[in-house]
């Protein structure tokens, strides 16, 4: 999550890690070619709360954007998320990005007091806007999970974006997703993610043909067009082989990997994602797919000694926090100091340069090895 937007995805590791799709939606309009299967969201920081002609409060998918930004950071005179956590408490004002930026708590009481509307106090409108916000995501998380056939209980939720920690908590809580785990930089991520990423291409053909067709000459085809445009990689390059299959008279398929067991995959395939399968109807091989791939050289993280402690070396105050309409004391903690093997139990806010993350009441935060976050109800 975003200033703007909120992305999500499922990864699953049993079925070969991210899972990318053919057809997407770009502005209004189709996009068939390869991309990761990620689904998105009017849902960010800098989203704008407004009010429609009947008094119903709504969430984006407009944006206050970088330039004026939320009303906290001086210039913006809509309410936004980011206000929203401000006046709730959950960000603090003089820890944003590290202290180099101070937020703007007064300015965004008065600016919000003008726009509540009917609502009772700028607090009610404040969680109306969060409430809003984290539906938008819950439904955009249910998409990716649910309506494919994963079960969200199966899963951790994964949080990252300078706003994702704020809010995976409230989110997991919903969906029953039984941990939320916060990576160190988790701001920074998405930047870390392409630094280390493969480098990918990929190559179909449309063949139209049946299940039992003979697939390796036109599979080798496609292979031989990846070694001559990656000439240089192809020491290193590793393909793999996929096709997208359907029952004959059907306008939508499945990709699986080739192979000779790529028929049962697809019949399970299809029984996960729409209920049911029918071993007995013809199927029609519709597009090969040969994706190239040159793996990155390998990065090892360094991994902390596991020590017990509380946190009590970053606790930097305590501060009030609003959740559900019931104020409470949160203990605020500077994530730099940190130290592996550190639990504290919420309510708590944790702050540092890229996110600030959200320890609800009931919840055990604890650090591991890698100085990432997990949080767990319990």
């Amino acid at each position: 999550m975003g200033g703007t937007s909120t992305d999500v995805a499922l990864v699953d590791g049993e079925a070969g890690g991210p899972r990318t799709t053919n057809e997407s939606i770009v502005s209004g309009m189709p996009i068939a070619v390869p991309m990761l299967d990620i689904h998105t969201v009017g849902a960010g920081g800098g989203s704008l709360a407004w009010f429609d002609d009947a008094g119903i409060l709504h969430v984006g998918p407009q944006s206050a954007g970088a330039n004026p930004g939320p009303i906290c950071y001086g210039t913006g005179i809509q309410a936004t998320v980011s206000d929203a956590n401000l006046l709730l408490g959950r960000l603090h004002p003089d820890h944003f990005l590290g202290g180099k930026i101070r937020l703007d708590a007064e300015r965004t009481r008065t600016y919000m007091e003008r726009a509540r509307m009917g609502m009772a106090s700028v607090e009610e409108f404040s969680e109306g806007i969060i409430r809003l916000a984290e539906a938008a995501m819950e439904k955009a998380i249910r998409v990716i999970s649910v309506e494919r056939g994963y079960d969200p209980r199966e899963f951790a939720l994964v949080a990252f974006g300078g706003a994702g920690p704020l809010h995976a908590s409230a989110l997991a809580r919903a969906l029953r997703i039984p941990r939320v785990l916060v990576p160190k930089m988790p701001g920074a991520l998405s930047a870390l993610g392409i630094l280390l990423a493969d480098t990918v291409r990929d190559y179909s053909k449309t063949v139209m043909l049946g299940g039992g067709s003979h697939l390796e000459p036109l599979f080798a085809e496609l292979e031989r067009l990846g070694a001559e445009e990656l000439p240089s990689a192809a020491v290193g390059a590793v393909s793999s082989r996929s096709v997208d299959i359907r029952y004959a008279g059907q306008g939508y398929e499945l990709n699986v990997p080739a192979g000779p067991d790529m028929l049962p995959s697809f019949h399970r395939a299809h029984r996960q994602r729409y209920g049911h399968c029918d071993e007995s109807r013809t199927v029609e091989v519709v597009n090969l797919r040969v994706r190239v791939t040159l793996t990155a050289d390998p990065v090892e993280f360094q991994q902390s000694r596991l020590r017990e402690g509380d946190g009590q070396q970053a606790k930097m105050g305590s501060r009030q926090v609003i959740f559900g309409g019931e104020r409470l004391e949160a203990l605020v903690y500077d994530r730099e100091r940190l130290q592996a093997g550190d639990r504290f139990q919420g309510p708590a806010i944790v702050t540092e340069y890229s996110a600030t993350t959200v320890v609800p009441r009931g919840h055990l935060a604890s650090v591991d090895g890698g100085e990432n976050i997990t949080i767990e109800a319990g």
